[in-house]
């Protein structure tokens, strides 16, 4: 389906909980938001529908995000249902990788196609100060076992936060020797936490991704090693809004996401749908529309002219807006 300025949509990010076993001081606050309501959040049959209605206007894949959405009950039965919904072509996920050791053979086999996991440090104790929980090995793991289950592209999702002092080298060297494929995220103004959640956004703290990039060339140089180079061919599946690099002979990638200092607009071809069921046509915009009540209702026609009005809002660029009502974590990233 086109929006109004002629761009493809056919893919949309749906946020199964706002929940989430970290706290990254990016995403929210130490300690947490204040939960959606149990029945406000939509139900697995309620998500379905509304992959079906979808998929019947024109959507072709799916991401499921959260919080957290390896936390949500019935998660494997959902990917297999939305996987044999006709019309949806692949089905991905993003999440922090901890229970990926339980999950990814079944998650493997129930259909899902791709996972993303995120992961902003190599240093365990800088990931304890970034997520508030948990153990660097838990996601090191979760990587391990979505290599092992057979999942391709494994994408690592790492958010560049100037005063974190990321060793951004080490990130990119994950691509080398194993089948990965890192990608740089610009730190994104999402949340009025631009201020509350530990680690206050401010224009200071993004690294545009051409700085990073030629800082990991410079570190490369420095330490006798090549230097990335176009990926050309060799993108992966799903390969989305980043630029793709690779060291020579690297059996992953190094992609850059540069949603601020080199937005990506114009091709913007998705839809997001939170936990609590509103479409979302921009994530760096405010306006909703309520496709739950429709979901609710059993009326189909309902549900697609909400996702028909949300279509239509769709704006022309994010023009640079800065801050949302809503965090990271209750949007869905």
């Amino acid at each position: 389906m086109k929006d109004s300025h002629g761009r493809t949509i056919d893919y949309l990010r749906i946020s199964l909980t706002d929940r989430c076993n970290f706290r990254c001081i990016y995403c929210m606050p130490e300690e947490g938001v204040t939960s959606l309501a149990h029945e406000d959040i939509l139900r697995i049959e309620e998500i379905e529908e509304a992959v079906r209605v979808a998929a019947g206007m024109g959507i072709r894949s799916i991401r499921l995000t959260g919080g957290e959405p390896l936390v949500r009950l019935g998660v494997v039965d959902l990917v297999r249902a939305i996987a044999h919904t006709p019309g949806i072509e692949n089905v991905s996920m993003t999440t922090n990788g901890v229970l990926l050791p339980k999950m990814a053979a079944d998650l493997k086999e129930a259909g899902l196609s791709r996972v993303n996991i995120s992961l902003d440090t190599l240093d365990p104790e800088q990931f304890k100060q970034i997520t508030r929980r948990g153990e660097l090995q838990q996601t090191l793991d979760g990587i391990d076992a979505a290599l092992a289950a057979g999942f391709d592209p494994v994408k690592i999702n790492a958010v560049a936060v100037r005063s974190l002092d990321q060793d951004y080298l080490a990130f990119a060297k994950l691509s080398v020797d194993r089948p990965l494929h890192v990608r740089f995220i610009e730190y994104m103004p999402v949340g009025e936490s631009s201020g509350s959640h530990g680690c206050g956004w401010g224009k200071d703290d993004v690294v545009p991704s051409e700085e990073l990039f030629d800082i990991i060339n410079e570190r490369a140089r420095a330490a006798g090693l090549d230097e990335l180079v176009p990926a050309g061919d060799d993108r992966p599946l799903g390969w989305g809004p980043a630029r793709y690099f690779e060291f020579p002979n690297a059996q992953g990638t190094v992609g850059f996401i540069s949603p601020l200092s080199r937005h990506f607009c114009s091709e913007c071809n998705r839809l997001r749908l939170t936990a609590d069921g509103k479409l979302r046509p921009c994530l760096f915009s405010d306006d909703e529309y309520d496709l739950r009540t429709a979901l609710r209702s059993g009326d189909a026609q309902a549900a697609r002219c909400v996702f028909a009005e949300a279509l239509g809002a769709k704006p022309d660029e994010h023009h640079d807006k800065v801050g949302t009502e809503r965090g990271m974590s209750q949007i869905g990233g």
